[in-house]
């Protein structure tokens, strides 16, 4: 399961995928699910690309957001049941721990890419596919749009791809239970109301607002997002104390670059500053 299903080339905006869509305007890179047809469910080769993309993100300077969306109206159903569950039946121990592995491994890379990412969540976002929203940075939300974390109603636990960790500090421990226990979904309205999602726009307007805030962020200091985003991590771990002395250290950093300097100038002179990512 870990030969790569489709190799990433550098630069990202020449890379042509098997598994998804690509698109970078404006130093964002917009990645489609594209499988309308079946509610854009994933399998184990998109599951190795997407992961792939994701780690070679680290190496693409001109990258400086990415915003995940899926075609047709809908996000993503999940894990495609007849080309992913139904071989999983058949496997024993070691292959199913490879594969549950793999798929932990899109998350970790989605966390460890240094661009921060934008889901453009539209109708239904269900199982993986809630995973790969809830792993994203922001998430914005499509009006009718329901999020579903299903592993329950197909009898696994709600432990998957993260989804312990990460939920609950998104939207709070109890609430987390709830989705996990019970396999429902969220509507976009309860989404908003507890943190998940950042807002909700008409389905029209979700793809282009999620691009309109990621080049947003890629106008801003490249160094100090991908702090941003670093600490954002590490700091789940860290005692409040160790916390503002990481910060001291990060911050001290942000201030050797040239981003930094360029702020103070700018400001200095009634400009809006022009960040080079430096």
């Amino acid at each position: 399961m870990s030969k790569p299903a489709n190799p990433v080339t550098l630069p990202l905006a020449d890379y042509s995928p098997k598994h998804f869509l690509l698109a970078v305007v404006d130093r964002v890179a917009t990645v489609t699910l594209n499988r309308p047809e079946r509610k854009n469910p994933l399998t184990f080769e998109s599951y190795r690309e997407l992961t792939d993309f994701f780690r070679a993100c680290a190496m693409d300077d001109e990258v400086k957001t990415v915003v995940v969306s899926g075609a047709g109206g809908n996000f993503s159903s999940g894990g495609d049941v007849f080309e992913i569950i139904g071989p999983l039946i058949q496997m024993d121990t070691k292959g199913l721990t490879a594969f549950t592995r793999m798929t932990g491994d899109l998350v970790k890379a989605m966390r460890a890419c240094p661009q921060p990412i934008v889901a453009a969540v539209e109708g239904i976002c269900a199982g993986a596919g809630a995973i790969i929203a809830m792993a994203s940075d922001l998430r914005l939300a499509a009006t009718g749009a329901k999020v579903a974390f299903l592993f329950n109603k197909v009898g696994l636990a709600g432990c998957d791809m993260g989804a312990c960790a990460i939920l609950p500090r998104i939207i709070g421990q109890s609430r987390a239970s709830e989705l996990l226990y019970t396999g429902r979904f969220m509507t976009a309205e309860e989404g908003e109301k507890w943190g998940f999602f950042s807002r909700i726009v008409t389905a029209e307007q979700v793809l282009p607002q999620a691009q309109l805030l990621g080049k947003q962020i890629a106008e801003g200091p490249t160094f100090a997002n991908t702090m941003t985003k670093r600490m954002l991590a590490m700091e789940w771990a860290m005692s409040v104390e160790e916390a503002i002395e990481a910060e001291a250290v990060a911050q001290a950093l942000c201030m050797t670059t040239e981003d930094f300097n360029r702020a103070f100038e700018a400001f200095s002179n009634k400009r809006t500053p022009a960040f080079q990512g430096n």
